[in-house]
């Protein structure tokens, strides 16, 4: 452990406060994605099998069957999938909609910090490259006549360290985004194909008919 905290120190005192800067940020980026895995987990997040013979039921217009697995369900869509069930009216289905909405845009809180960071970081990185090469030339400048060559390439690779500093953050960060954008596509196809089957049951031939009788004996428990 302390070979490690003197390593930090080590790269801290080269890269300066950019890397310090950068060394936060992953710190920060790291609790982020901790917390995510840790809702969409809690949130049953691509665990549907429950709620998939729900509606698997309803399509067969097996409603005890239906109430059954979807009481099973653990999955933060449950509540969704209960309330376009409870009625008949038309206008249900905007709201079932915007409920489902509001879920996913709970689940995708942070998103929009993942993305700021997996842009920033070789930008910031970069930045500190190029400081360090002004400060890089300035001290060939001051040395004169007797210019050392190993002064410029020592300070050259100090200031690239930033740079890597700055992908080494983004990089893992924009692939934990890409891998929690492709979940949330998922999960949207999943309720959209979900909530239009409730909203039009299937017969045993496949035709689609009106699901409002059906929804109707479903709430009122049959």
């Amino acid at each position: 452990m302390n070979a490690i905290l003197q390593k930090l120190m080590d790269i801290l005192a080269l890269g300066g406060p950019v890397v310090a800067i950068l060394i936060l940020t992953s710190i920060a980026t790291l609790s982020l994605v901790l917390y995510k895995l840790w809702q969409f987990r809690a949130a049953g997040v691509g665990r549907h099998i429950e709620l998939s013979r729900a509606i698997q039921a309803w399509d067969r217009q097996d409603h005890a069957d239906t109430r059954a697995h979807l009481n099973k369900s653990r999955s933060y869509l449950a509540p969704v999938i209960a309330m376009a069930l409870s009625g008949e009216d038309r206008t249900l289905s905007e709201r079932v909609d915007a409920e489902a909405e509001a879920r996913f845009a709970q689940l995708e809180q942070g998103f929009n910090v993942l993305d700021m960071v997996a842009q920033l970081a070789p930008l910031l990185g970069l930045f500190g490259t190029v400081l360090g090469m002004i400060e890089a030339f300035q001290t060939l400048q001051g040395a004169g006549n007797s210019v050392d060559p190993s002064l410029l390439a020592g300070g050259i690779w100090v200031a690239l360290l930033t740079t890597a500093a700055g992908l080494a953050v983004a990089m893992p960060t924009s692939m934990v985004l890409t891998w929690f954008e492709a979940r949330m596509s998922r999960e949207r196809t999943f309720a959209n194909r979900a909530l239009r089957t409730v909203f039009a049951p299937g017969h045993a031939d496949d035709e689609v008919v009106a699901a409002g009788p059906a929804q109707t004996a479903f709430a009122h428990g049959a």
